[in-house]
């Protein structure tokens, strides 16, 4: 019979790395949480991990470690959705592998997931980012790097995981510059770059003190390492920290710029399938709720519609072809 630990460990070796081929940040994503739930089982059953036994692979413990991150570690109810679905699958895989888990699996799959509100989505007006780019040091060993980076967010709406791991066989700055992205799902896309954009990434890795390769990052640290993703963070709030969003109560983040992109080539009248492909996203309806929180779309909509001053105050009348009278009378009078 295998143990707890044979379960996770063919679980991440054979199913999620060999034959599902997920990438290193979907693997990190589910170490974490397993890594989570095993803590919890060990301290629920005041036992080693490595003393757990199947037996402890059970519906009713699932529900109380997603109590347990709502209650004492105080996750949102997004993050608890995200365990719940990592729970589901290996539960799914645990449950094809050893006959005793079956039954909790099957109960473990009912497990319903929490209604949540939509994650609010916070992008920056032309003026915020008019305004942040004027206020980028001009001098400086870094500032090339720094302009560069941010209008590489803005011109592409790249994942904070794509512009890290972003290396220079990855760009053409020549002819019809563009970058190619890897995305989530290991999907490639093609993303064109302004000239502007082109200009400032080449005058970067020119002023390299070490030659840049075609294996070499695209961004460094301070110190000449690759850019990490805090490293990256951190750059885009310090460049940001004047301008506060949500209410003034969020800072600035890669996410933003990504969010940025997508509603400014929305409000530029380009075609939400075209916006799909720049942003590499899976399903039309990711991109479709840019078109809901653009307040310039709504104010340019509502002011096609709105009621003429010559009109008398209120919703429009009924149009003459709905009432029977005047429709005859129109008809005679063609």
């Amino acid at each position: 019979m295998r143990t707890v630990g044979s379960l996770v460990y063919q679980f991440f070796e054979h199913h999620l790395k060999a034959e599902k081929g997920l990438a290193s940040t979907s693997i990190r994503s589910y170490r974490d949480g397993i890594r989570l739930f095993l803590l919890f089982l060990a301290r629920e059953n005041r036992t080693p991990i490595s003393k757990l036994r199947l037996s402890d692979l059970s519906a009713d413990n699932v529900r109380a470690f997603l109590a347990h991150l709502e209650a004492e570690r105080g996750n949102d109810i997004r993050a608890r959705n995200h365990r719940l679905a990592m729970l589901h699958t290996f539960f799914a895989y645990a449950g094809g592998q050893e006959p005793i888990v079956l039954p909790e699996a099957e109960r473990v799959a009912a497990i319903p997931r929490k209604r949540a509100q939509p994650a609010a989505t916070y992008y920056l007006e032309r003026d915020e980012v008019e305004r942040l780019f004027d206020k980028l040091p001009r001098g400086g060993k870094l500032a090339i790097r720094d302009k560069a980076l941010l209008m590489f967010l803005y011109n592409t709406g790249a994942r904070a995981t794509e512009v890290i791991g972003l290396i220079v066989d990855q760009l053409v700055l020549t002819s019809s510059p563009r970058v190619n992205l890897h995305g989530k799902g290991d999907k490639w896309r093609t993303c064109p770059l302004w000239p502007e954009t082109a200009r400032l990434l080449g005058e970067m890795l020119r002023n390299r003190r070490q030659p840049a390769t075609p294996e070499s990052p695209v961004f460094l640290s301070n110190v000449g390492k690759p850019l990490t993703r805090f490293g990256l963070y951190k750059l885009v709030w310090r460049h940001g920290s004047s301008i506060r969003i949500g209410n003034g109560q969020r800072s600035i983040s890669p996410h933003v710029w990504r969010h940025t992109t997508a509603v400014h080539l929305l409000e530029s009248g380009v075609d939400v399938n075209v916006i799909r492909g720049w942003l590499g996203h899976v399903s039309l309806d990711t991109t479709n709720r840019y078109a809901e929180i653009s307040i310039r779309m709504k104010q340019e909509a509502l002011e096609a519609c709105q009621v003429l001053a010559t009109s008398s105050v209120g919703p429009p009348r009924k149009p003459v072809w709905q009432s029977e009278p005047k429709l005859l009378e129109w008809l005679a009078g063609l």
